[in-house]
């Protein structure tokens, strides 16, 4: 299970923190998300990573949809991203939302860091990691959020895809 934790944040500032920490820089990523409707608690998410010449087909379940924190998540790896989405539309899917941001991934002693400049929204950072422990993971990632000066009134507990939507209503 992916237990992951959101904090607003200040791109640089943050990024100063976590290479203060030794995290180990993985990689940059240029990610475009597009979004299908689905009822929730459910993502269906087709992902182009565009400066890695990847893309993926992910189908996620948010566990408790009131906190977006832990998720159930099935990701395979696919070839042509457009075609996917074809298919995907000629099934009755509809586009809900269209994510993209800039992703800069780091990794400490079994935790992620993704680093995410969010189009028309900012800065954030997502905290994760990977556990069939619910609250193993959420000690870690709270110890290392609190490294790093983050607290509880810094948690974005909104999906992108909601941030993106509200933005749009008002």
């Amino acid at each position: 299970m992916e237990i992951e934790i959101k904090f607003r944040v200040n791109f640089e500032e943050i990024k100063r923190k976590i290479e203060s920490l030794d995290a180990e820089f993985v990689r940059e990523e240029l990610q475009e998300d597009a979004y299908f409707y689905i009822p929730c608690p459910k993502q269906l998410r087709v992902r182009k990573i565009s400066n890695l010449n990847e893309a993926f087909l992910t189908y996620k379940e948010i566990k408790d949809p009131g906190r977006n924190e832990e998720f159930d998540e099935i990701e395979i790896g696919v070839s042509d991203p457009d075609k996917v989405m074809e298919i995907l539309r000629r099934l009755g899917f509809k586009e809900d939302v269209i994510v993209r941001k800039r992703r800069l991934v780091y990794r400490l002693e079994g935790v992620t860091f993704e680093l995410n400049n969010v189009e028309g929204l900012g800065s954030f950072l997502d905290i994760e990691v990977i556990s069939d422990d619910v609250k193993i993971a959420k000690e870690k990632i709270w110890n290392v959020a609190n490294a790093l000066g983050l607290s509880r009134e810094d948690v974005e507990p909104r999906l992108y895809q909601e941030l993106l939507k509200e933005k749009k209503t008002t």
